[in-house]
């Protein structure tokens, strides 16, 4: 197994989780001087996309990083994922990138505004889906 890999899966998903915290507490405290940049932040956040069925973006991405940590934490330490915890982290980050360009999309096209945060967010998962696909190819669980 390659150990710089895992970790570096372990550290983009950590980073995510972070950013997804930082946007849940900005969302849930409309406090304009946490956004960074051209304001867009505001912008994204007053919008109908930024909440699903009432539930901010920020928890949602904090349960998906959490999720994946969880599972590569597993890895060898539960019979079942041994064998397929990279693959369950693989296919749940490849979700999470899936959605995250459906996101930017609407942030550049629909929204009109871009947030330094929601950037770095489909970053991070974004590299959480890279390196689980480069394990995944070259067999590692």
């Amino acid at each position: 197994m390659d150990k710089k890999l895992y970790w570096a899966t372990i550290v983009s998903a950590l980073v995510g989780a972070a950013i997804s915290i930082y946007m849940t507490i900005y969302k849930l405290t409309d406090n304009n001087a946490m956004c960074l940049g051209s304001g867009g932040c505001s912008t994204i956040n007053d919008s109908k996309y930024s909440e699903v069925y009432g539930i901010p973006l920020g928890i949602i991405g904090f349960v998906g990083y959490a999720a994946i940590l969880l599972v590569l934490w597993l890895q060898n330490r539960h019979p079942l994922l041994k064998e397929y915890s990279n693959t369950l982290a693989m296919g749940m980050s490849f979700a999470g990138f899936i959605y995250s360009m459906y996101l930017m999309y609407l942030s550049v096209y629909v929204i009109q505004a871009t947030c330094p945060f929601c950037i770095a967010s489909a970053v991070a998962i974004t590299l959480c889906f890279v390196f689980t696909f480069i394990r995944f190819i070259r067999g590692e669980n």
